[in-house]
């Protein structure tokens, strides 16, 4: 994605729980700058397309998360390494990943 290398501020403490409001099941990560949320698919073959999809939108913005999957669950914790906290970027990302699962019924 071109433009990328400019720095992402990072969100004021009262943005992130603004952004957080219009993000349901997303939450602070305790003793950590960073948000995440676990979203629950019906089987695990849903749970890897969801992972799927999702990484070709990270891979687009050059933005990854980091995430863990076990079975039907996946695991999401966003931050941007560079600014130190959550950004823009984080948010977005979230909303897209909340996106790809609507249609899931997650």
């Amino acid at each position: 994605m071109q433009g990328n290398s400019a720095m992402v501020e990072r969100l004021s403490t009262d943005a992130r729980a603004k952004a957080l409001q219009e993000l349901p099941g997303w939450s602070e990560v305790r003793g950590r700058e960073a948000i995440s949320r676990t979203f629950a698919f019906k089987d695990f073959n849903e749970a890897f397309g969801f992972m799927s999809r999702v990484a070709l939108v990270a891979e687009k913005r050059d933005h990854h998360p980091e995430w863990r999957n076990v079975y039907k669950t996946v695991e999401v914790t966003l931050s941007t390494h560079d600014a130190g906290g959550v950004t823009s970027r984080d948010i977005d990302l979230a909303r897209a990943m909340d996106a790809i699962a609507k249609p899931l019924g997650v």
